[in-house]
C-alpha cells in the first residue's frame, strides 16, 4: 500500500452534500484538521486532486479548489509536478485555562486581550436564556455580541446575556473598553462563583467570519452561567473558542468509593 493509499483509507467520512456548508469548504476542514492533528507533518505531500476526489467522493475541480484555499492560507505549498506540499507553521499563542482558577484565568484573559463589540441590543427572554438568568420568561435582558483578539488573531466569539437592570447600567462604549467581571462590580455583583459546560460544535457562516476560520470548522463552546455572592445569576454567556488558541485543563485526584478507584475533578464551588 502507498502512501496515498494508506492517507485515503484513513478518511474520517465521506462528506455532506446535503449540508449548507460547501463540499470545498467541509474538504478544508477535514484536511487542517489532519494536518493540525500531525497526520500530514511539515514537508509531507498530500494526496493530489485525483486521489482526493476519489477518497472524498467529491468532483476534482472540488479537490483542487480546496487546495488552492489551503495554499492561500499559508498551510501548504503547491508546485507543478511535485504536488501539494505541507508547510511549517509558527505555533500561535494559545490561552490557557483551569477548571479549579476559572476567574482569575477569565480576569488573566480580558487584561492581555482585545475585545471588539459587534452588537448590543436588548431583547425578552426566550425559554433557555430565562432558566438560565432565572427570571421569567419575557423578562428584558441585555445582549452583547463580542470578538476577543489574542496578539491580533481572533479566539472567541461571545454572545453575553444580562438582566436588563443591570445591562442598562453601561453602554457600547463601557463594552469596548472596560472587562465584563468589572462592569458586574461596577453594578454591585461582585461574581463569586459559576458553572459552566463545554462541548464540541461547528462554525456557521457568522462565526466563521467573526473567526476568521472556514464554515464547518470545529469550536469548543463554553456555555457560562454566572453568580454573585448572593447566589444571584447575573450573567449568561455561550462563548466559541478556536481550539488551537484555548486550552482548559482539569486537576483529578484518583480516590477510593465504594465502587472502587475513580477519578475525580476538584469540588464544584456551587
Amino acid at each position: 500500500m502507498t502512501k496515498i493509499d494508506r492517507a485515503l483509507s484513513n478518511v474520517p467520512s465521506r462528506l455532506d452534500a446535503a449540508s449548507a456548508v460547501p463540499l470545498y469548504q467541509q474538504l478544508v476542514v477535514q484536511l487542517e484538521n489532519r494536518i493540525a492533528s500531525g497526520e500530514f507533518g511539515p514537508g509531507s505531500v498530500l494526496p493530489g486532486e485525483f486521489d482526493l476526489s476519489r477518497g472524498y467522493g467529491v468532483s476534482r475541480i472540488t479537490a483542487k479548489r480546496a487546495l488552492d484555499e489551503l495554499a492561500d492560507a499559508g498551510l501548504v505549498k503547491r508546485e507543478r509536478g511535485r504536488g501539494t506540499k505541507v508547510l511549517k507553521r509558527p505555533k500561535a499563542a494559545a490561552m490557557r485555562t483551569s477548571i479549579d482558577g476559572w476567574l482569575d484565568t477569565i480576569s488573566l484573559m480580558q487584561s492581555t486581550t482585545d475585545v471588539r463589540l459587534l452588537q448590543l441590543d436588548y431583547l425578552s427572554a426566550t425559554p433557555d436564556i430565562a432558566a438560565a438568568l432565572e427570571v421569567p420568561q419575557g423578562t428584558e435582558v441585555q445582549r452583547s455580541v463580542r470578538v476577543r483578539t489574542l496578539e491580533g488573531t481572533p479566539m472567541s466569539y461571545l454572545v453575553c446575556f444580562l438582566p436588563g437592570a443591570i445591562g442598562h447600567g453601561f453602554d457600547e462604549d463601557d463594552l469596548r473598553k472596560t472587562a465584563m467581571l468589572k462592569l458586574l462590580e461596577r453594578a454591585g455583583h461582585t461574581v463569586a462563583l459559576a458553572r459552566q459546560t463545554v462541548s464540541a460544535t461547528l462554525a456557521t457562516p457568522e462565526t466563521a467570519q467573526a473567526l476568521d476560520l472556514l464554515a464547518g470548522a470545529p469550536l469548543l463552546e463554553v456555555r457560562r452561567i454566572a453568580r454573585d455572592a448572593d447566589n444571584v445569576a447575573v450573567q449568561y454567556i455561550r462563548a466559541l473558542y478556536s481550539p488551537e488558541l484555548y486550552h482548559i485543563e482539569m486537576a483529578m485526584t484518583r480516590k477510593v468509593g465504594p465502587d472502587g478507584p475513580l477519578w475525580s475533578a476538584e469540588e464544584d464551588p456551587s
